[in-house]
């Protein structure tokens, strides 16, 4: 199988096998340049480059390729240091009162739920949470819990844990025939599975970019729906909250009538920049090409792990599978699978009692067939 992309784009993944996307992705090359020369430049030059306005208009190119991403408009987008800080200021702005109840699911992420169970918390809300049986979802089990009281329904596009994918419509017409806005934390699948914005059936979407985007850390988007976004004051402000950041009056703020109203105070600038470089190589490359080669991966995987009578965690049908694919053996100890793995150089991660497989585009099928190899011998030795 022909790699997707050069060895120079990501120079050391033929040192060993990462399996492990959905943890931390390899970060792109040119990505680690473009933060290497922002932060090479302040050190050396202070703010003669970085002067006041290349930092108000710093975001600029990335909401142009974050809207690109998600086909919406780049004044729909914001930029953060991290999907939780956003969505945190998202949970404030919107902060359901008693008597209201906020939605999710008792698998996702807890970065996802935390937020709205601090502002529950402060209001008197309440947060309900759908629960997994055998290992799945079932989406009929999040519809179920909404009601005429529900405000919010925050899910993870793709479940951290097994891979499950969710039906972002059908959940979407739920919400909103109960009254609820639909927000979405796309972080395990933003770079890896395709998602259009322009329906319209997404309230607000936030993204980090350390997976599946192949980013840095310290860097996130989120998209607010323009309808959501006029009514919104943020639930964090700094100095950028003002529509002319530099014009520095405290006696007043007057948000921005964008998305821009959420991007409130300095960050790392240079993981912004990262982002906007793993941003790109995203695009040029192809959302729909990455799944397709991601997918052909997972086929392999899980055809592999079938045969060696493994357990797959994860759905396996068209519509609800992802690059994440979990699975244990009967009779084996997962936590020294993975250790034995990662002491033959191949990378994978343990939640819980299983094994969590996450392929990305820089990895090849041969890369799939010596990890089988590898578990096969593994098996063996561990009778």
């Amino acid at each position: 199988m022909k790699p997707l992309v050069p060895t120079a784009d990501f120079p050391k993944r033929d040192d060993f096998i990462y399996l492990n996307a959905a943890n931390v992705a390899l970060m792109y090359e040119g990505c680690r340049t473009a933060i290497s020369d922002w932060y090479n430049d302040v050190a050396f030059n202070g703010s003669n480059n970085f002067n006041e306005l290349a930092e108000a208009d710093v975001f600029d190119s990335i909401h142009d390729l974050a809207a690109q991403l998600f086909n919406v408009n780049p004044t729909d987008i914001a930029v953060g240091s991290s999907a939780t800080e956003l969505l945190s200021s998202l949970a404030w702005a919107i902060a359901p009162k008693k008597g209201e109840n906020i939605i999710s699911t008792d698998i996702v992420f807890p970065s996802t739920v935390y937020p709205w169970q601090r502002v529950a918390n402060a209001t008197g809300a309440t947060l309900k949470l759908a629960q997994c049986k055998d290992d799945y979802l079932d989406l009929d089990d999040i519809v179920k819990l909404m009601d005429q009281q529900t405000a919010v329904v925050c899910i993870s596009h793709v479940e951290y844990g097994n891979g499950q994918v969710f039906d972002l419509k059908k959940l979407s017409d739920a919400a909103h025939e109960a009254g609820a806005l639909f927000i979405v934390d796309a972080t395990q699948s933003a770079g890896a599975i395709p998602i259009d914005g322009k329906t319209g059936f997404i309230d607000a979407l936030v993204c980090g970019a350390y997976k599946w985007l192949c980013g840095p850390f310290g860097a996130a988007v989120m998209y607010i729906n323009p309808e959501l976004q006029h009514n919104l004051e943020p639930g964090l402000v700094g100095f950028r909250s003002h529509k002319h950041m530099w014009d520095l009056d405290p006696g007043r703020i007057e948000y921005p009538d964008t998305a821009k109203k959420f991007e409130f105070s300095t960050m790392a600038f240079g993981c912004a920049r990262g982002l906007e470089a793993s941003i790109s190589y995203i695009l040029d490359i192809g959302v729909e090409t990455i799944c397709t080669h991601n997918r052909l991966l997972t086929d392999q995987l899980i055809a592999g792990l079938i045969k060696q009578n493994a357990r797959i965690l994860s759905p396996v049908n068209e519509k609800e599978r992802s690059a994440i694919v979990a699975a244990n053996f009967e009779g084996y100890d997962s936590a020294a699978l993975v250790q034995k793995l990662k002491d033959q150089q191949v990378f994978v991660s343990l939640r819980a009692d299983t094994i969590r497989f996450s392929p990305h585009f820089y990895n090849t099928k041969e890369d799939i067939g010596t990890t089988l190899d590898h578990i096969d011998q593994l098996l063996i030795t561990e009778k």
